[in-house]
C-alpha cells in the first residue's frame, strides 16, 4: 500500500504538470488507477450528502498547508511574494502532500476522491515553481482553490481554507 501511495503521487506529479485542468488530472489518474475505460472524468462529490472522513495524517498535512498559505498570502496580495517565496511555498506544499500520501488511510472512495484536491494541490505547486505556462501567482490561487474544496468535501473540524488571492 505504501508503494502504491508513493507511485500515486509521482504519477500525480507527473499529470499535473502537463494537465490544464482538474478533469483531465482525475481522468488520467482514474484511468491509471483503475484501467477503465469510460471517457467521463470524476468530479468532486459529497459521500451520500455528507462530507468524506479524514484521518489524522491527513489533517495534520492540509492544515500544514493552509498555514503556509496563510502566512504567504498577504506577501502575495500585495506582490512581495519573488520566485524563491513561490519555489519555498511550492516546496512545503509537497512536503505535506507527501506525507499525506505516505501516512493516511482512508477508505477507497475517500481516497479516490482526495487524489482529486492532491492532483490540484500539486499542479498549483508546480505553477508557483514556474513549471506551467501560467504564473506564478495563478499556482497559488489553484492550491486555494484546492483547500476550498477539501474544505467543502471532507470532514476536518475547525479547518477553514485560506482567503482568496485578488485576481491579477
Amino acid at each position: 500500500m505504501r508503494t502504491r501511495r508513493l507511485l500515486t503521487l509521482t504519477a500525480f506529479t507527473l499529470i499535473a504538470g502537463t494537465a490544464a485542468s482538474l478533469p483531465a488530472l482525475a481522468a488520467d489518474a482514474h484511468h491509471h488507477h483503475h484501467g477503465d475505460s469510460h471517457a467521463s472524468a470524476p468530479t468532486l462529490h459529497l459521500n451520500a450528502g455528507r462530507q468524506w472522513a479524514t484521518d489524522a495524517p491527513l489533517r495534520q498535512s492540509m492544515a500544514g498547508i493552509n498555514q503556509a498559505m496563510a502566512k504567504a498570502l498577504p506577501a502575495i496580495h500585495h506582490d512581495r511574494f519573488g520566485d524563491a517565496d513561490y519555489d519555498a511555498l511550492a516546496a512545503a506544499i509537497s512536503r505535506h502532500v507527501a506525507h499525506a500520501v505516505e501516512h493516511c488511510k482512508l477508505a477507497p472512495e475517500a481516497d479516490a476522491q482526495l487524489h482529486l484536491v492532491i492532483a490540484e494541490l500539486l499542479a498549483g505547486a508546480e505553477a508557483m515553481e514556474g513549471k506551467a505556462a501560467t504564473p506564478r501567482h495563478d499556482g497559488a490561487v489553484r492550491v486555494l482553490q484546492a483547500l476550498k474544496a477539501y474544505q467543502k468535501y471532507f470532514r476536518h473540524p475547525g479547518f477553514k481554507a485560506s482567503g482568496a488571492c485578488g485576481g491579477r
